[in-house]
């Protein structure tokens, strides 16, 4: 399994063709997400299909990439998204790994008191 700490994950919202490996999705950090792919960020991306995501990253000396393959099942990729590239926390990652629709979760929204 993925080990994650603080790193920032970013999600690639458009679906990206899979035939692409660590060369091609780095390309796509740098020249579509317009992020340092060598920052220790996560960069996820999914399939046209939604059964298929990876994910790379920078490792001290090299890139790496993880993948999963859902046999039976679909991500609840975020398509509906305003926005082309979502920065998530890591419980909302575990949410989407777990087939969560974290879109349709509504939190709480933080209050801010003025002058009390």
């Amino acid at each position: 399994m993925l080990s994650i700490s603080n790193q920032k994950i970013y999600l690639y919202r458009d679906y990206v063709d899979f035939r692409k490996q660590i060369n091609g999705l780095t390309q796509v950090v740098i020249n579509q997400m317009k992020l340092n792919a060598m920052d220790g960020s996560l960069f996820v991306f999914c399939c046209k299909r939604k059964d298929k995501l990876k994910v790379v990253y920078w490792h001290n000396t090299g890139f790496c990439m993880w993948q999963i393959r859902l046999e039976k099942d679909k991500f609840k990729w975020p398509i509906k998204h305003a926005d082309k590239i979502l920065n998530w926390n890591k419980e909302q990652f575990n949410w989407l790994l777990k087939g969560i629709d974290v879109s349709k979760l509504n939190p709480h929204k933080a209050l801010k008191y003025d002058g009390i």
